[in-house]
């Protein structure tokens, strides 16, 4: 068998081979991940160089974690078989193991070798998921874990912005594997939908002066915030601006930072459609406040409603995702793909050739 290539994690990367030699320092690699409902985790691996026994003491060369292998076995199919030992060249598994997952490499202390990774193809397609049940959602999230470890050409990623759960893999067929598997494994029954559009919110026109007064009496101390602000556009790409253009103290400098704070929670929201606000300058210029009554919380709200009174007067637009896109075509269908492209209201940037193929960049909404 050929030497295998790796690296050495000592010396700054150092390229080396490792010769599969059961007399040879141990060093062992994960391929892939099982999980197993009696045993738990089940880490198959090969043995790249050296003799792998139970109760051996490895080092993860990734993280730099120790590891102990527990007891190790032959796979034949769904069969498994304890072993004593496995040599330099054989395959087999071990149970249990802590901080190693796959595409990890363990080896003795003195010998910090680390095998060249399993390149995974990236996503192609992405899905958002919700419970049917709201009370499983932990229970999702811990199988869809227990999913990527055992296949990580799947991605799982909690989108904050658009609040859903994103799947991104290899197609609808692969996609609709890992939705049974969570079902099957786990008990737990997903919906698959179309992911939400990351739109921007922004505005095209000038609103001089929004005026907001947030006034509240309750029986006892009251809550006054009063403020002017102006909202205007910035050129794309500038994100935000806040001026204190504040003249002779009528708005007490400690609530100013108040103000800014209600102008960017109602862009984090969104004003027309609950996306997020961007390229806007809001400039504090005039207010008034109380002497008892005025504390941030009224001024955070009086920034806050005062931007969004603005905002709708600014002549608002949504501004939509633009993806930069490649696709390699043959020469004969070319015309059918810058079609499409261009049906989609897509641009065609340009093309160049790649062997026998077209490579077509475009920029798609």
């Amino acid at each position: 068998m050929p030497p295998a290539a790796g690296y050495r994690a000592d010396k700054a990367n150092e390229e080396v081979k490792v010769a599969c030699d059961p007399g040879a320092d141990t060093a062992l690699f994960i391929f892939k991940t099982i999980s197993e409902r009696n045993i738990g985790e089940l880490s198959l691996f090969r043995v790249y160089s050296g003799i792998v026994m139970p109760g051996m003491d490895l080092v993860n060369q990734v993280n730099g974690k120790s590891e102990r292998l527990g007891t190790l076995y032959v796979l034949n199919g769904k069969d498994r078989k304890e072993t004593p030992k496995v040599a330099a060249g054989d395959i087999a598994a071990v149970v249990k193991l802590k901080d190693t997952h796959t595409n990890n490499t363990l080896s003795g202390k003195n010998n910090p070798v680390v095998m060249k990774k399993i390149d995974f193809p990236s996503p192609i397609m992405r899905v958002a998921i919700l419970s049917k049940n709201r009370h499983d959602e932990d229970k999702v999230a811990s199988g869809l874990h227990a999913l990527h470890e055992e296949d990580p050409t799947f991605l799982v990623e909690v989108d904050s912005e658009l609040k859903q759960t994103v799947l991104s893999g290899q197609g609808e067929m692969h996609l609709q594997v890992v939705v049974k598997r969570l079902k099957e494994r786990y008990g737990v029954e997903v919906e698959m939908v179309e992911p939400d559009i990351p739109y921007r919110e922004t505005i095209r026109g000038v609103a001089a002066d929004s005026e907001y007064k947030h006034k509240k009496q309750s029986g006892g101390r009251g809550q006054y915030g009063h403020v002017h602000l102006k909202v205007e556009p910035l050129q794309r790409g500038k994100g935000f601006e806040f001026v204190d253009a504040v003249v002779g103290g009528v708005v007490p400098g400690r609530f100013i930072p108040a103000v800014e704070k209600g102008v960017i929670e109602s862009m984090e929201r969104g004003v027309i459609s609950a996306h997020k606000v961007v390229d806007v300058r809001v400039t504090l210029f005039d207010g008034s406040s109380h002497p008892v009554d005025s504390d941030e919380i009224s001024f955070k709200i009086a920034g806050s409603m005062s931007f969004r009174k603005g905002f709708k007067e600014a002549k608002p637009i949504l501004l939509e995702p633009i993806y930069e896109l490649e696709v390699l075509v043959p020469d004969e269908h070319m015309g059918d793909i810058m079609g499409d492209i261009s049906g989609r209201r897509g641009k065609i940037l340009g093309m160049e050739a790649e062997g026998t193929n077209q490579k077509v960049k475009a920029q798609v909404p």
